[in-house]
């Protein structure tokens, strides 16, 4: 066995005190990811050790020998007076309470962050995979800092008169919260034990109006996964390429995507943002035109800075899945329809299908009519739909629920559906391809064809 040292002396020197050791374990196959701790601290050196060459595998020892990183919150201040106005409370903590865990096993991210230590009133929550900053409009009278339990001081400030609230807290981390006549006293948790948010460089940043970010989630977001057997697909891809930002999100049953061209020049980049990052963010942006966010990437984090407001989630890490070769021009089936008529034509249908129940609409395209049909044991349903179409007769069969929630987050009055044969994917897209949606069909047997 061989041991290699790599600039290891001053685990020796006036380091040693300080340092903190981890051991990772890597074989010739398994991808070697320093923890993120390094990447905040002050780096000094490793130990490796490794098997010999000539062996069939290579396993190594990694030693990472580091220093803690220093942060800014030098002195914790348990004595604290804020006075703020109830209205501005109350949206800070709807905004923090996106990013409270609901069960943890560390109790201190149950809590909202209150730090008025600088100029500034700011919440703070973290559950480790998604954090908040929010800046709350109000005054300090005493700086101070200290965690409160998020529910409980949501459920205080939301029964409130809508008054000015005072929030004042003692060395023994006890919080009073009182507006009016109302008085509230919660113990509340040291500020030093919260979990920091990390810390991203802001470089270039991504800008694009929070009405465009909110629309392009909302009209992909219902095609990611539920369950987290592929933790890829649990999250869509943000892509930037030829001045263009691309969103995709599939299921393994259909894909949506979203497209939208770029003000100006950006580097090209592909991460997976988490799904649930990306609904809690649509929750918080206003969806005014005017309004804008700027979108910085890390290695593994994305920051997403609007209003008063910072929301920093880690990347799902993993190479997303190649959609181009699954998406084909080709067709010998076309047809331009009105979306509400088929839309609700859809919805009808689905009145005889119970929860959870699996029956296929069964739509088949002749001439310049579209006939679908439903069948289920509590009874059928027939409806015809004028069309313009373009290319060969079809008989083919879908999951009504993947056909609604694709059309129900297209805009365009008309749309133009795409189809090979029963076996192949359908395609709903316009001609600019600013919005593709690729739906599988389902087999059907010869009754269900009747």
């Amino acid at each position: 066995m061989c041991i290699s040292v790599y600039n290891f002396s001053p685990l020796f020197g006036r380091f040693s005190c300080t340092q903190v050791i981890h051991i990772v374990y890597v074989t010739l196959y398994t991808k070697l990811s320093i923890l993120e701790t390094l990447e905040k601290s002050i780096f000094f050196g490793v130990i490796h050790i490794f098997t010999s060459p000539t062996a069939a595998t290579t396993d190594s020892f990694y030693i990472f020998i580091y220093k803690k990183p220093h942060h800014p919150r030098k002195e914790v201040i348990h004595i604290m007076k804020i006075i703020c106005q109830k209205i501005n409370l109350l949206k800070s903590v709807n905004i923090s309470l996106k990013a409270v865990p609901s069960k943890t096993t560390m109790p201190i991210l149950e809590c909202i962050l209150i730090d008025a230590t600088t100029n500034q009133i700011k919440f703070t929550t973290n559950d480790m995979e998604l954090g908040i900053e929010t800046i709350v409009d109000g005054i300090i009278e005493e700086k101070g800092i200290i965690a409160l339990d998020a529910k409980i001081f949501y459920e205080i400030i939301r029964r409130l008169p809508d008054n000015t609230v005072t929030i004042k807290t003692d060395e023994k981390l006890t919080a009073t919260i009182t507006c009016e006549k109302a008085k509230f006293t919660i113990p509340g948790k040291s500020g030093e034990d919260f979990a920091y948010l990390p810390l991203i460089e802001k470089e270039e940043s991504l800008t694009i109006s929070q009405f465009t970010l909110k629309e392009m989630i909302r009209q992909t977001i219902f095609s990611i996964a539920s369950n987290e057997t592929n933790k890829l697909m649990t999250g869509e891809l943000f892509e930037i390429k030829n001045n263009y930002l691309k969103i995709v999100s599939l299921d393994g049953h259909r894909i949506a995507i979203r497209r939208m061209e770029l003000k100006k020049d950006y580097a090209d980049r592909k991460v997976v943002v988490p799904g649930k990052t990306l609904n809690e963010i649509s929750k918080i942006l206003s969806g005014e035109i005017d309004d804008i966010v700027n979108i910085y990437f890390s290695k593994n984090h994305i920051l997403f800075e609007f209003d008063q407001t910072i929301v920093v989630s880690r990347l799902i890490d993993g190479e997303y899945f190649r959609i181009d070769q699954m998406l084909s021009s080709d067709y010998e089936t076309k047809i331009k329809i009105n979306k509400k008529e088929f839309l609700d034509c859809i919805d009808r249908a689905t009145l005889l299908v119970r929860e959870g129940e699996k029956k296929p609409i069964i739509i088949e395209i002749t001439d310049n009519s579209m006939e679908l049909r439903i069948d289920s044991a509590m009874g059928s349903m027939n409806e015809n739909i004028d069309i313009d179409k373009e290319g060969k007769d079809i008989l083919i069969g879908f999951n009504p629920r993947f056909l609604i929630d694709a059309l129900k987050v297209i805009d365009d009055e008309t749309i133009s559906i795409y189809l090979v044969n029963p076996k192949a994917p359908c395609f709903i897209r316009d001609d600019e391809e600013n919005y593709t949606y690729l739906i599988l069909p389902v087999n059907i047997n010869q009754n269900q064809a009747r």
